[in-house]
């Protein structure tokens, strides 16, 4: 997480089975996992460097940025051999830095354990690739399959679904994404702050969707966090976010904001909440269609079940 914007990116460096260096990219602004696997090794192991591989998760860079481009650094330690997890889908580097090395002369194998390499970075891939943020969908819904109840005048009420102890995992996931979503109703309804106060973590930029004025007492427009109020189609606020460079959003609500991402497919992860309330009549929970590039995983968090939900787009 300290990372972020940048990825995570871990290297080994391996003389005739035997590690003589190792790093990873502790956070941004510092030395990359190259940089770092290279300062741990021995000097009396550095003559060995000519006949070491470099295993490392992500290409290396091949630009100055904050640091300088680590292809050239690999070049000047005269490896012979890199294998690389998986290309890297910044503009920047987009296989310049493989390149590099390769016209150095250094023999690069690229793609071993690309999946999990992938989905290390997975935000960091969907931001680069999708030119949008990564999309975590979130809801807690009753045992009969609703968000919330209906007062007798049709308005939505807070029904009390999540645990204390669930609440954790949610506040869990703020920590985790750089900014957080819900809609008018959710905000009117619930008058959340959308922080991460049962949890260790900077709190999340807030992020409101709606046509409609706000009230500036409310709790999201106090000093916790940025807020931000949107007012435009979900592709063009996915194309301003990405120009802001927010690289993860978690969707919190309300049910028509949720089903929105879910309408559109854009969306990549989703963690609901199944609990035991029977509510009986209320606001129906977003639905998520069967599709063939979907996959569920069930876990469970202080005895209560959460479905996680994840969406490979093709």
């Amino acid at each position: 997480m300290n990372a972020s914007p940048n990825p995570m990116v871990g290297a080994v460096i391996v003389v005739d089975g035997h590690i003589i260096g190792e790093g990873y990219h502790v956070r941004c602004g510092e030395g990359h996992a190259e940089v770092n696997a290279f300062a741990s090794v021995k000097k009396e192991d550095e003559s060995l460097l000519h006949e070491a591989t470099m295993y490392v998760s992500l290409e290396p860079c091949s630009h100055y940025g904050k640091t300088p481009p680590c292809a050239d650094l690999i070049i000047r330690k005269g490896v012979k051999r890199v294998v690389v997890g998986c290309e890297d889908p910044f503009a920047e580097v987009q296989g310049r830095g493989i390149q590099k090395l390769k016209d150095a002369g250094i023999e690069v194998l690229v793609g071993v354990c690309k999946e999990e390499c992938e989905k290390l970075n997975k935000v960091f891939f969907t931001f680069h690739r999708l030119k949008r943020p990564f999309i975590t969908l979130k809801w807690a819904e009753s045992k009969d399959g609703f968000i919330a109840k209906i007062s007798s005048k049709g308005v939505p009420q807070p029904a009390l679904i999540s645990t204390e102890q669930t609440r954790i995992h949610c506040h869990k996931l703020r920590a985790e994404h750089q900014a957080i979503l819900v809609g008018r109703t959710t905000l009117e309804t619930d008058n959340p702050s959308l922080t991460t106060r049962y949890w260790k973590g900077k709190n999340p930029i807030r992020i409101v969707l709606t046509h409609n004025a706000l009230d500036k007492h409310q709790n999201i427009f106090n000093d916790e966090a940025p807020t931000f109020v949107m007012n435009a189609p979900l592709t063009d606020v996915m194309q301003e976010l990405h120009t802001k460079g927010i690289q993860s959003v978690l969707v919190e609500g309300g049910r028509d904001v949720l089903q929105q991402f879910i309408d559109q497919q854009i969306w990549d992860e989703a963690y609901i909440e199944k609990g035991e309330l029977l509510i009986g009549e209320g606001v129906k929970a977003p639905m998520i269609p069967t599709l063939s590039d979907i996959h569920l995983s069930t876990t469970f968090f202080f005895g209560r079940r959460i479905v996680k939900i994840a969406h490979f787009i093709p």
